[in-house]
């Protein structure tokens, strides 16, 4: 297979026209899918196979939500794409009372393989109703497994998981990342479910983050770098399951934990991450872990004041010095 350098929506672009070819069964079904959709991923899909397969749907988040459910529920694997994160909020019964329960319901006789892009991520000025993450809701139910991945390779490797597996699955897409670009290769294999991944080795401080908030605490480590601060920074990939072996092998090693993330931080990943290390391994650590995510406020729709509202480059930074030394003063993001 060749390896191509191409952009994160073009990966994402790319696996659902393979797998729409590969398999009669997977569906693409949300509202103007057939024109490409909000940001052109589905672009040419209709074209290609149909309006039978490619379905334009009504405005109404819910009726496609249940509807994507019958049809995982009939044996089809469609793939619903919901405009921004914040309108799951008008589907999240057919979501978690029905998508996520029916394989316990019916002791595993019926499975729901159907996977749900959402994007959202704070950028571009879109406002409190279009710019929210979401994760921590999903990561609460039974039944969902939730990817969010951060490289153009991951983009390509968890939608492939996602739609071919048998439980319904959140894809959440930053579309911060939408343009930044890597390497892909057409047709790969896909990135298991429920394994992180070791973006960077390190031995002073364990960073565990997810999504866009990769690239600012890639940065981070490289600022810290200079000052003789190793980070090992761990990209979880899926947010559930959670791979709870890689972060506590990680914090064994560093006894520091930062955790990254731009949703809000009170009941956020981060503290569930927190809560769930301190069970495993809290007499390694050396110094109390802390977390950094965006203060318990809408995003704001100004450009100048969404700029402090997802966490920097220097909140990762601070964090990171704060379990290296005593001190009390925490930055603004951090917890």
């Amino acid at each position: 297979m060749v390896t191509e350098t191409v952009r994160y929506i073009d990966a994402i672009s790319s696996v659902l026209r393979h797998e729409l070819d590969r398999d009669d069964d997977v569906l693409i079904l949300g509202e103007d899918v057939s024109y490409g959709g909000p940001f052109g991923a589905t672009a040419g899909l209709s074209e290609s196979f149909g309006p039978r397969r490619v379905i334009d749907t009504p405005i109404s988040e819910g009726a496609v939500m249940g509807l994507a459910v019958g049809a995982a529920l009939s044996g089809c694997r469609p793939v619903v794409e919901i405009m921004f994160a914040d309108f799951v909020t008008l589907a999240m019964d057919q979501l978690v009372n029905h998508a996520a329960k029916f394989r316990y319901m019916t002791d595993g006789k019926l499975s729901v393989p159907m996977t749900i892009r959402v994007q959202g991520g704070v950028g571009g000025g879109y406002g409190a109703h279009h710019s929210q993450s979401l994760e921590s809701w999903f990561l609460h139910v039974p039944g969902l497994k939730v990817v969010a991945p951060s490289s153009v390779a991951d983009a390509g490797g968890l939608l492939t998981a996602a739609i071919r597996d048998d439980d319904p699955v959140i894809y959440l897409e930053h579309r911060g990342l939408y343009w930044t670009k890597g390497s892909f290769v057409p047709g790969g294999s896909p990135t298991r479910i429920g394994e992180a991944a070791v973006v960077r080795p390190g031995s002073d401080v364990t960073v565990v983050t997810v999504s866009r908030m990769v690239k600012t605490a890639i940065t981070a480590s490289e600022k810290l770098a200079a000052e003789g601060i190793d980070i090992e920074l761990v990209d979880l990939r899926s947010v559930a399951p959670i791979d709870w072996d890689t972060i506590e092998d990680s914090v064994r090693r560093t006894r520091r934990l930062v955790v990254v993330h731009e949703a809000v931080t009170t009941g956020g990943l981060g503290a569930e991450i927190v809560a769930g290390l301190s069970t495993r391994a809290f007499e390694v650590l050396a110094s109390p872990a802390v977390r950094v995510g965006a203060p318990s406020a809408p995003v704001p729709a100004s450009p100048f004041l969404e700029q402090f509202y997802a966490p920097s480059v220097e909140d990762v930074v601070e964090a990171v010095l704060m379990t290296l030394d005593d001190r009390e003063e925490r930055p603004a993001h951090a917890s």
